[in-house]
């Protein structure tokens, strides 16, 4: 199982690199402006940060108990994507919409292109991330 702080390297890489992506982004097709979207953009990831802590250790306990290690083959990183993504989703439509000043409906819409940027970015960075970090019994190139 990782470390605690191999977790924390891992949540802060996470939501550093995906906010660096995705704000502009979400400011430009949105036609929004990157100052409320920064606001939106940090509030999502300082939430999403504690979640991927929390998910990510619940997650492993769960495969623990299940399956007696924490390897995760192809099928376990695309549940663990979309149940992480899901309860993300359910956590952070209401403050976006309120402080947008957006219906839930338009807040949902909005938030689709950041799910889906996201669902691959969460597939893709946990990937290559236990690639560059494996656990330590796990040589190098072996999925975690």
């Amino acid at each position: 199982m990782r470390s605690f702080p191999d977790r924390v390297r891992h949540a802060l890489m996470f939501e550093t690199i995906g906010l660096a992506i995705i704000t502009p982004a979400t400011a430009w097709l949105y036609g929004k402006p990157l100052l409320d979207m920064g606001v939106v953009g940090v509030g999502a990831a300082t939430l999403a940060t504690v979640w991927t802590f929390v998910f990510n250790l619940g997650f492993d306990h769960a495969m623990r108990w299940l399956h007696g290690h924490t390897r995760k083959a192809l099928h376990h990183r695309l549940l663990h994507t979309l149940l992480f993504e899901g309860g993300l989703l359910v956590m952070l439509l209401p403050p976006m919409a309120w402080y947008l000043g957006m219906t839930l409906w338009q807040t949902l819409l909005l938030d689709l292109f950041i799910v889906a940027f996201y669902l691959v970015y969460n597939f893709v960075f946990n990937i290559a991330y236990d690639r560059i970090f494996p656990l330590p019994d796990m040589p190098r190139g072996q999925p975690a």
